[in-house]
């Protein structure tokens, strides 16, 4: 569970379960647009890992309430997927920024009336 995709799922998982430590895994699935067997695997591996720990509602009538709470070893993770997802979103932002730059470069080139949409050429002074 190293690639980007799941570090990406992992961060989303520990930072909805910091907020809302109540959730069902049925809410985290819609929250966090994954499968309910994705969510159901990463709580077994954080589980396992010692990053959350799961505890049941002793007074509650639904007896498939749980809690998931963070650890001390979770929420040091989840500081490290801060970093490394804050660092992806910028490599990523500068690569489309440059993409964009470059766009920019061709329609200098070319008849901009030939561009009807108002709105793509107001976007584009607001960026560059």
């Amino acid at each position: 569970m190293n690639n980007p995709r799941d570090n990406e799922i992992r961060f989303k998982l520990l930072n909805l379960l910091k907020d809302e430590p109540k959730l069902t895994q049925r809410e985290m699935k819609q929250k966090m647009g994954v499968s309910l067997g994705k969510v159901n695997y990463c709580i077994s591996l954080l589980t396992q890992k010692g990053m959350i720990r799961i505890e049941r509602f002793k007074n509650s009538s639904n007896k498939a309430a749980y809690l998931y709470r963070i650890t001390p070893a979770g929420l040091k993770e989840l500081t490290d997927l801060t970093w490394s997802y804050l660092k992806l979103r910028i490599k990523e932002y500068d690569q489309i920024k440059q993409e964009i730059q470059y766009l920019s470069e061709q329609i200098e080139q070319m008849d901009r009336k030939a561009c009807d949409d108002s709105g793509l050429l107001d976007g584009l002074k607001r960026i560059i």
